[in-house]
Order: C-alpha cells, then sequence, then structure tokens
C-alpha cells in the first residue's frame, strides 16, 4: 500500500485513455442492447452519453490528465496557443495527430490566423464531435479539418456551405466559396456555388461580391444559357463595371466583351452603348464583327437572316431573362387546393423584325394530376368496384401551350423554363429551375420531391408557390450556311 501514492499520477494521466476507451464501448454496449432488447416489451433503454460528452468537455477545458501538447503557433505572433489534449482522443479522430503523438508528447504546429483563431473550436470537435461556425468560419474549419484528415469534419462543413447559400452576409461568401472549392478540388461543392450563382445573378450583379468574381469564374458565367436576370444589357453593364475595377489585360477584357449576346440587346440600347461605353470604345475592334452582325440580325427578318448566318450558337439563344418581354411571373396561393390556370403575351422573338408580334400562352396547374398508370378503372366484377385512388398518388402538374398557331413561327421553336421561388434566410431566391421544349407541353420531373400539403414546405413563400415562366425564342437555320 506505500507504493499507491507513487503510482496515482500515472493512473490519473491515463484517465483520458481510459475516458476515450470508455466511450468506444458505450457505443458498442449501445447497439449490442438496441438488438438484445429489442423483442423485450420490458425492455428500457438508460442513457447517460450526454454527460460522458459534458465530462469529455470538462477533461478538455481543465487538462486532466493530459498526455500530450499541441502549441499553436502563427506568423503574425510570437506567442503561442497551448492545448493540453490526450493522444486517444486525437488519434481515434485524425490519423494525422496519431502520426504526430507517435514518439512525441509535444508538437508544435504552424498555422495562418485565420485557422489558428478557430483551433480551440476544432480540438473541442475532436473530443466532442460537434462544432457550431458562422459562415465566414467555414473555409477556415474546413483547411483544418482538410489538413488533419479529419474526413467527418470536412463533410460536415462541405454541407453546410452546400445549404448556406442563400444566407445573407455583409460582403457576401458564395463567390469565395466558389473560389475555395476549385483550389481543394471538392468538384460538387463548385458545380453546387456556380449553379447557385448562375440562378441568382441579379442579385450577385448588384453586391459586393461581384468584384471579387475571378476571370475564370467570369468566362464560365458568360458561357452559360440558365443566367437568370432581368436581361442582357443588366448583364453588360455588370460587365462593364468589372472590367472598369479589374483592368485585366487587353486578350482577357475582350474575351470577357465577346461572350456578351449583343443580339439579345435592342438596335437603340446598342446605339447608346456605343455612343456612352468607355470600355466598349476601348475594345472596339474586338467586338466590331459581333455589334455588326447584332444590327444585322434585327434589321433584316429572321428568315432572311438565317439563310446566310449560323443561328444554332449560343450568340442568338436567349438566356433567362425576367423581363416581361420573355414571360411572366405567377404566385399560386393555396396551390394544394385546386386546378388553376393563367395567360400571358411574349415578344415572338428576340429580334426587332418580330418586336411586334406577340404570342399568347395558356397554363394550367394541377396539384394533384395522377398519371395515366395510376387513374381509377372499372373491374370487370359486377358490383364494377372502382380501384382506390388515394390524393397523395397525384403529382403537380405544369402545362404550358400556345393560344394560337400562326405561319410567323416558321423557323422558330420555343424553349419553356419555369423558375420556383423559395426563401432562404429571409430572401426569396431561385433554387429549382425546369426546362422543357416547344415539343413538350410539360416537364416529367416537375415539383416531383415537392410536398404543396404543407405549410412549411421549402418549396411554399406564405402558403403560396412562386413561379416565373420564361419563353425563350430560338430560331433556326433554313438553309446550310455555306463556307
Amino acid at each position: 500500500m506505500a507504493r499507491l501514492p507513487a503510482a496515482w499520477p500515472v493512473a490519473t494521466r491515463c484517465w483520458g485513455c481510459t475516458a476515450a476507451a470508455f466511450l468506444l464501448l458505450l457505443l458498442t454496449v449501445q447497439a449490442a442492447q438496441k438488438t438484445d432488447l429489442s423483442g423485450d416489451a420490458s425492455a428500457a433503454t438508460i442513457n447517460h452519453s450526454l454527460t460522458l460528452l459534458q465530462r469529455l468537455q470538462e477533461l478538455l477545458q481543465n487538462g486532466n490528465g493530459s498526455d500530450s501538447v499541441l502549441r499553436v503557433r502563427t506568423a503574425a505572433s510570437d506567442e503561442a496557443k497551448v492545448f493540453h489534449t490526450h493522444q486517444l482522443l486525437l488519434s481515434l479522430q485524425s490519423e494525422v495527430f496519431e502520426s504526430l503523438l507517435r514518439n512525441q508528447s509535444v508538437v508544435t504546429l504552424h498555422e495562418p490566423p485565420e485557422t489558428a483563431a478557430l483551433f480551440e473550436k476544432f480540438i473541442r470537435y475532436l473530443y466532442c464531435g460537434g462544432v457550431s461556425i458562422l459562415l465566414h468560419q467555414a473555409i477556415p474549419m474546413h483547411q483544418l479539418a482538410s489538413k488533419y484528415r479529419v474526413w467527418g469534419l470536412q463533410r460536415g462543413v462541405a454541407d453546410y456551405m452546400k445549404t448556406h447559400l442563400a444566407s445573407e452576409s455583409s460582403q457576401g461568401h458564395v463567390v469565395g466559396w466558389y473560389h475555395y472549392a476549385v483550389r481543394v478540388g471538392d468538384a460538387a461543392l463548385q458545380e453546387t456555388c456556380l449553379q447557385f450563382l448562375a440562378w441568382n445573378l441579379s442579385a450577385v450583379l448588384g453586391s459586393a461580391e461581384w468584384g471579387s468574381v475571378s476571370v475564370d469564374l467570369l468566362l464560365l458565367l458568360l458561357e452559360r444559357s440558365d443566367l437568370v436576370l432581368h436581361s442582357e444589357l443588366e448583364l453588360y453593364t455588370a460587365v462593364e463595371g468589372w472590367l472598369s475595377r479589374r483592368q485585366p489585360e487587353a486578350p482577357v477584357a475582350e474575351r470577357v466583351l465577346r461572350a456578351i449576346r449583343y443580339p439579345m440587346i435592342a438596335p437603340s440600347q446598342l446605339f447608346r452603348l456605343q455612343a456612352q461605353s468607355a470600355v466598349l470604345a476601348r475594345h472596339y475592334g474586338a467586338v466590331q464583327d459581333l455589334l455588326f452582325q447584332a444590327f444585322q440580325f434585327h434589321a433584316a427578318s429572321p428568315l432572311h437572316f438565317a439563310k446566310y448566318f449560323d443561328v444554332n450558337c449560343s450568340m442568338f439563344l436567349p438566356r433567362n431573362y425576367l423581363a416581361p418581354s420573355w414571360g411572366s411571373q405567377w404566385v399560386i396561393n393555396n396551390p394544394a387546393r385546386d386546378d388553376r390556370s393563367t395567360s400571358f403575351q411574349t415578344q415572338l422573338g428576340p429580334s426587332s423584325h418580330d418586336a411586334g408580334k406577340r404570342v399568347t400562352w395558356n397554363v394550367l396547374f394541377s396539384p394533384r394530376w395522377l398519371p395515366v398508370s395510376l387513374r381509377p378503372v372499372y373491374s370487370d366484377s359486377a358490383s364494377g368496384a372502382v380501384q382506390p385512388v388515394r390524393i397523395e398518388d397525384g403529382r403537380p402538374r405544369l402545362v404550358i401551350t400556345p393560344a394560337m398557331s400562326s405561319p410567323d413561327f416558321a423557323g422558330v421553336s420555343f424553349q419553356k423554363t419555369v423558375l420556383v421561388g423559395v426563401r432562404q434566410q429571409g430572401r426569396v431566391l431561385v433554387k429549382h429551375a425546369y426546362s422543357f421544349h416547344q415539343s413538350s407541353e410539360e416537364v416529367a420531373d416537375f415539383l416531383a420531391h415537392a410536398d404543396l400539403q404543407k405549410r412549411t414546405s421549402e418549396y411554399l413563400i406564405d402558403n403560396s408557390l412562386h413561379l416565373h415562366i420564361i419563353i425563350k425564342p430560338i430560331y433556326h437555320s433554313l438553309i446550310k450556311v455555306k463556307k
């Protein structure tokens, strides 16, 4: 018994290892209990896991039984942050820490200021399995998780970023998250950010983060036909401001300017740009051919123009313009109640030759349309019983058809796009977009996963469905252009 006090510090020092081992044992026992007691009606689970997590947090906070020390230094400070930790807990979560602490108990880590500021949160996650972060902390926390190979935290932060693109911040964050996703090679986050920017471009153009858009990102956006914005002129104005602030080299500026779809801008606006735009004047030689082609496009009839120019290219393809001449907004109150219909008019085509021609569109919305396979049928029995059909078997349906046909439609087809607005973090933004062509009156997967019966549905704003229907006229070459 006299040797007991000498051995006591060793036992105290290993308490952290015992706690970690106990945590693993507890999880195993809980899983076994669920299996063993699942068939017993008197079974009950006694769960003190929250108490254990609190003990583990106190273990980190007080440094009891610590067997390793992390010293975190930054180039901006001579002082190091010191964390008294437990090797087993860190090694369970991170193979990097397992390697660093294998043969040494004191490790010095060098971190930039932004990750060093979150290191305490990061270590707490390793002990407790949870962490709370803000928008500006997402990238540095993801960096820490990636550097120390804490894969669960890395996936969790990436998921947080994907679901918080719509969150409002003073300087914006989606552009920065996109650039970060490119640097670390996260293709899924990169595509999610790019799609959000494309579908909500008007909101981005007027924000502080527009100036931080890189050349590569700008060119990627300008290539897309699914950009949602008021008009092509709005896009040109934003690009002009970007070029004025960034002052890129001439070849870059010319690539950017040549990605503008000038035929989608009215001649009167094109004349004004030629007279007033300093950026256009500076690089006029690089886009002179496109401007001349745009004026030709507006001056001739589309059928005549298509005989000599290839109109099956992106320059003559409209984007998703929100201006009234391209479509209409439709707010459906209580969309789960019954069928609705509306009508609106659009310009026949983007050419000035078609400026005075209108197409009337009829739209039918049904919240519980049943496909043929689910419609009730009469049986052959004497009772003539009808197969039961549940309301939830139906699905939302949107049908868009022209109210008339006209010879003016020759050489023109119509792509229909339906935008669904949702409210996220207090802002109304586009989260879903459905597109289908003239040959189809409806899109098969329209609101396929929406539960319009629930007032809390993410697809509803104040129990209303907010749609914006866009008609995109597309001209087709009737005679192959000879090169």
